[in-house]
């Protein structure tokens, strides 16, 4: 539990009455360490009022909010101010974060000094290094906010929360309001950041693709309650309601599942071929390979070790519709 960071929202919790509708009412679930967790919902399905109120921008009417075993659900404004240096918060409109008076370097110097991350003479070359891990020049760092694209805004506002050292990421539409292919881009910055920092980031968003495509597991939710909870596999292979159907059924899933989602136990007696594939690959890049193969193909994990059994069976199932019964 000390390697963990929970944020269960227990049952009854976020209570928000406007009349007789609850924006969010009787919801749980907790948040691993170093997991990326999705909230995904349309418009007034209560995902905002759930991410906000776990990071106390809301304070719940009902029930209780947990991280790291404490319950913050309460705190004085002291305590909130101590536990919020631990959260950043990166909003739809990177504006937000950006004062337009300020250079770039001073914002993420600024960032550094009042959460007394890093001062000195050293805090100048924090700031630098920052920039260039998000792939912003040196040209950027004495520029104003307004001179920048709006993609290279949204980097400037990562590397700013990045400035504090956060242990938790908390996105609010991060990247709605970014043109398709700066929005790709952002999403695989920040895949790239969280294989090299292993934050635990919870996102909201709308768009139920970005979900399967950045979150270790995703909770739908629908007039304030979780539809469903679960990994991006099982949503989309086994979806719980109509309402997630809904959101499942123009999803390409070739190009979103992983051959784990799809693979069976590991079953030496089987006629295994000499193929061998990755666990972690997007089915679309080997199902040629696989459909070529006529005897049963091995999956295998980041070392090479044989991690299951996968029958070209079960990728037709895919390509082509069908409930597959799958391990994840």
């Amino acid at each position: 539990e000390n390697l963990k960071q929970h944020f269960p929202i227990r049952k009854g919790v976020l209570k928000r009455v406007v009349g007789a509708v609850k924006a969010v009412d009787d919801v749980s679930f907790s948040i691993k360490k170093s997991q990326m967790f999705g909230l995904v919902g349309e418009s007034g399905s209560g995902k905002t009022t759930a991410g906000r109120s776990i990071l106390k921008l809301l304070e719940p009417t009902d029930g209780k909010v947990f991280y790291k075993g404490q319950e913050i659900t309460g705190l004085n404004r002291t305590e909130t101010r101590k536990l919020r240096k631990e959260m950043q918060i990166i909003f739809q409109d990177p504006n937000a974060s950006l004062h337009p008076r300020m250079r770039i370097g001073s914002i993420i110097k600024r960032a550094m000094i009042v959460n007394k991350v890093h001062d000195g003479p050293e805090i100048d070359d924090h700031a630098r290094k920052l920039i260039a891990r998000m792939g912003l020049t040196p040209q950027h760092y004495n520029r104003y906010p307004h001179e920048l694209s709006g993609g290279q805004q949204q980097r400037v506002g990562i590397a700013r929360s990045l400035a504090i050292e956060p242990d938790i990421w908390f996105l609010d539409e991060p990247f709605s309001a970014l043109d398709p292919l700066i929005r790709k881009e952002m999403q695989d910055e920040f895949l790239r950041l969280q294989g090299v920092l292993n934050k635990t980031i919870l996102f909201v968003t709308h768009d139920f693709d970005e979900a399967l495509r950045l979150a270790d597991r995703i909770a739908i939710m629908k007039d304030g309650v979780i539809e469903q909870l679960d990994t991006p596999a099982n949503i989309v292979l086994n979806p719980a309601t109509e309402y997630v159907h809904k959101f499942t059924e123009e999803v390409p899933r070739e190009k979103v599942l992983k051959i784990e989602a799809v693979m069976d136990p590991v079953d030496s007696s089987e006629n295994i071929g000499d193929l061998r594939v990755s666990k972690d690959a997007i089915i679309e890049t080997v199902a040629e390979a696989v459909l070529s193969e006529s005897k049963v193909v091995s999956v295998v994990d980041a070392n090479n070790r044989v991690v299951g059994n996968l029958h070209p069976s079960k990728v037709i199932t895919v390509l082509f519709g069908g409930s597959t019964k799958h391990s994840s």
